[in-house]
């Protein structure tokens, strides 16, 4: 089913499906976070299962090391909620959402811009003192992430980025029609021309368009997603927040020199997996092998059936990879302390 060789793409705004897949996990917590200008609302597993063959488990998080969860565009820190659960017991994990998605507010600036996400993020673990965590993101989440881990290595342990949005020459024609999202006003065309879609029809449409096989959703996740976005249509900021992020990802993706996403690849440090899926309709399978060749020295775990959300599709393999860096990260840090 996967592949993990070491192995190109679509100007798109990317949409992930708004709820998790309905698995059954772990409860959550939700808090806010208030910073200037700024307001995040962060999502929790309640504390981490105990290790196999007994124990008292992960207890507080003290022993565990920080890891931060970035969802794509139309997506929340519910696209988590079936990872984080089963990475709780090596990672103290958090997921965020970003201004203007999920519970969080747009921004007090208004700018959705993937430097203005980045920017959110790193706030956030700045002000939380987290940092270094292990940076986990999806879509439009994953170029964000990028631009986090080269702009602040200080931040950012290791880099998982699954179908990250990163700028390609040869979209695919069924990520075109999400492209268009970036059109001034034609959100809100949309919007007003799909005013009789109920919100069943609008969570099917987006889940045919984001997972390899949408029968993987059960129907508990189904009707959660269909809440979810009935909820959002409701909000007065909705059609803009994803014309103005849609905007922001295509505008990343003319950006050059050392602003660039690829150039800005190049110059992650950290430990990075990538992850890709064969079915994925919005991120060719074929950048896959282009980012691997960016991102030095990174893993790469190839999905074939899975399509735009593999952390949603496939959690517990994903997971197993997940693992495989974080164990790998820490021989190496192991090795450096041996010889210093």
């Amino acid at each position: 089913m996967s592949s993990t060789e070491s192995p190109d793409t679509a100007t798109a705004a990317l949409p992930v499906p708004p709820a998790g897949s309905g698995r059954p996990g772990a409860a959550e917590t939700l808090r806010t976070v208030t910073l200037p200008g700024l307001t995040l609302t962060v999502r929790a597993p309640v504390g981490p299962p105990a290790p196999e063959g007994g124990g008292s488990g992960a207890g507080d998080g003290r022993d565990r090391e920080p890891a931060l969860y970035v969802h794509g565009l139309g997506g929340s820190s519910q696209n988590w909620s079936d990872l984080m659960p089963l990475l709780a017991d090596r990672v103290d994990g958090e997921a965020i959402d970003l201004p203007g998605f999920g519970h969080s507010p747009p921004p007090a600036d208004g700018n959705y811009s993937v430097s203005a996400q980045a920017r959110a993020v790193i706030r956030h673990l700045d002000a939380a003192g987290r940092g270094p965590v292990h940076l986990i993101g999806n879509s439009m989440g994953g170029a964000a992430s990028t631009r986090v881990a080269a702009e602040r290595p200080d931040l950012v342990r290791t880099l998982t980025l699954v179908s990250p949005a990163l700028p390609e020459l040869r979209p695919q024609l069924t990520a075109v029609p999400t492209a268009l999202l970036a059109v001034p006003g034609l959100a809100g065309l949309f919007g007003r021309l799909t005013h009789d879609w109920t919100p069943e029809r609008r969570t099917r449409e987006v889940l045919a368009l984001c997972y390899g096989d949408p029968g993987r959703v059960s129907p508990e996740g189904f009707n959660a997603a269909v809440d979810e976005y009935a909820r959002r249509l409701e909000l007065p900021y909705f059609w803009e927040v994803m014309e103005r992020s849609a905007r922001g990802l295509v505008n990343a993706y003319t950006l050059g020199g050392q602003h660039n996403l690829w150039r800005q690849a190049e110059r992650v440090l950290a430990p990075t997996l990538l992850v890709y899926g064969g079915r994925d309709r919005l991120v060719s399978f074929r950048m896959a092998r282009r980012a691997a060749a960016a991102f030095r020295g990174s893993r790469l775990l190839t999905l074939p059936e899975a399509g735009h959300v593999a952390m949603m599709e496939y959690p517990e393999t994903v997971a197993r990879a997940v693992r495989e860096l974080l164990d790998s990260d820490m021989t190496d840090v192991t090795a450096d302390a041996g010889r210093s």
